[in-house]
């Protein structure tokens, strides 16, 4: 990716958000991230980097902050969505509350900050455009694979969904808008909830942050509508 250009990453502050922000870090980017979790920033090793710009308190399904957040922000050329829930519970156990919720963190938050990053980036066709990374689920491809958890893979399908649809809609504009679907993610908290699995199968953050960087890059030149397996061996 060119230097300077200006990112978006909701969930930033997370583990795979960490290794997304090293990634666009290192390519030159300024990264902008709207966090919520206070404990997350604390962690948070590039919370003083020149370069990144968090904003404390935004909630991602406030239709109002996403919109001030957003118009708060410079031209940008890339958005990338890796803030949302999980949750796993049986149907009989999922109530209406539930599975709002989910919709709310996955679905919502992932439509209304495509909408108003597309209100940042610059539509005209040569060297304009811009790129969108929405993160969807290994269920949302294998729904059969989210028995258990009805709500988060309804929620997750949905991002899938509307990642194919709105990269037709944005296609003409030169704005790519593509998804990944992890499996598991090797992660210290994974490991400690699957202590006997065999971790030398799940894709590593930092392996699948470079699936991203690159879906977001201007090298991307072509993909657009799709919805990557990022699975590892999984």
């Amino acid at each position: 990716m060119s230097a300077n250009k200006n990112v978006v990453i909701t969930g930033g502050t997370g583990q795979l958000g960490t290794a997304v922000t090293a990634a666009f870090l290192a390519s030159g980017a300024n990264v902008y991230i709207p966090a919520f979790n206070s404990a997350e920033i604390e962690r948070f090793e590039y919370a003083s980097h020149e370069r990144v710009h968090l904003t404390n308190g935004i909630n991602l399904t406030d239709e109002t902050q996403v919109i001030k957040y957003y118009a708060s922000l410079p031209a940008l050329w890339a958005s990338v969505h890796l803030a949302g829930g999980f949750a796993m519970a049986s149907m009989a156990e999922t109530s209406k509350d539930d599975f709002l919720k989910q919709m709310n963190l996955n679905a919502l938050s992932t439509f209304l900050c495509c909408r108003e990053a597309v209100s940042k980036m610059p539509k005209n066709k040569n060297g304009g455009g811009g790129r969108i990374v929405n993160v969807a689920a290994r269920p949302a491809l294998e729904p059969r694979s989210g028995a258990g958890m009805v709500a988060y893979t309804a929620s997750k399908a949905a991002v899938a969904a509307m990642t194919e649809a709105l990269g037709e809609e944005l296609a003409a504009k030169n704005i790519l808008v593509n998804a990944i679907a992890p499996s598991i993610l090797d992660t210290p908290p994974n490991r400690a909830a699957m202590p006997d699995a065999d971790f030398s199968a799940w894709p590593t953050v930092d392996e699948v942050a470079a699936t991203i960087a690159f879906l977001a890059s201007d090298e991307n030149k072509v993909t657009r509508s799709s919805v990557v397996a990022v699975y590892g061996k999984s």
